[in-house]
């Protein structure tokens, strides 16, 4: 589903990414790792084509990010081919980004409604499965400032699966609740991989990268410290540098 090869971005003198390289296979969970700086949300918005990869080679379900090839020459997409692309992959931020001015369903049948043409019928039927699916049937009518960050964080999720997305990224969603409204929002994460999703998890929650997780990714300073199965990386690390970190937030 995801696959980089030597994917490096810049900005401005700073390399934020020198060189990734990863394989994220269809139905898996890959979890980022590490410190902040280290490149794991520069990267996640590189997949979703908020950034342009300066270097390397990155495609999603087999296609380019932010490129077009002909013969052996890359160019760049169209705004309007980006948009495109971006259909396929749901994205869930740190700080919800929900519409204030819309209830929790008229959140969810936003871009179906406006982006894939979906009657409204059918949009409002997906978003109230959608809210129920993230345990918020009865607040589909509500506001989000009246609704708690965990839940806020649910309705974001629902959203994004309201497109169909054949992958999902998670940058950090739970870093901005409280720990008491965490649970909420890793159990419907816990779900959505029960159920095959394709997820890259930007994330500090060691717990879930081991139970949930395929694979974990350690990054620091731009580059791809240790990567493999979660019980290994996060248990018996092999480098030095992610012992030190795992003895910090462990």
């Amino acid at each position: 589903m995801v696959r980089a090869e030597g994917v490096r971005k810049r900005f401005g003198k700073l390399e934020v990414l020198k060189g990734i390289d990863l394989t994220v296979e269809r139905g898996q969970v890959c979890c980022l790792l590490g410190p902040s700086g280290s490149g794991k949300s520069t990267f996640l918005r590189c997949i979703n084509h908020l950034e342009k990869v300066d270097g390397g080679k990155l495609t999603v379900g087999g296609e380019l990010v932010g490129y077009r090839q002909h013969g052996t020459r890359l160019h760049e997409l169209r705004e309007r081919e980006v948009a495109e692309r971006r259909r396929n992959i749901g994205m869930v931020f740190q700080r919800f980004n929900l519409f204030p001015h819309m209830t929790a369903l008229e959140n969810v049948t936003e871009a179906p409604l406006k982006v894939a043409k979906t009657s409204r019928s059918e949009a409002r039927e997906q978003a109230h499965h959608l809210l129920e699916r993230v345990g918020l049937g009865d607040r589909a009518h509500t506001y989000p400032s009246q609704l708690s960050g965990g839940q806020q964080q649910r309705v974001a999720i629902a959203r994004a699966l309201a497109m169909k997305p054949q992958l999902m990224l998670f940058d950090e969603p739970t870093s901005a609740l409280d720990p008491e409204l965490v649970g909420d929002v890793l159990d419907v994460m816990r779900q959505l991989a029960a159920d095959g999703m394709t997820m890259v998890v930007v994330t500090h929650e060691i717990g879930f990268a081991r139970e949930v997780g395929d694979t974990a990714v350690f990054m620091d300073n731009g580059v791809v410290v240790e990567a493999g199965d979660p019980r290994t990386v996060l248990v018996a690390p092999e480098q030095e540098r992610t012992r030190t970190f795992l003895s910090k937030v462990l």
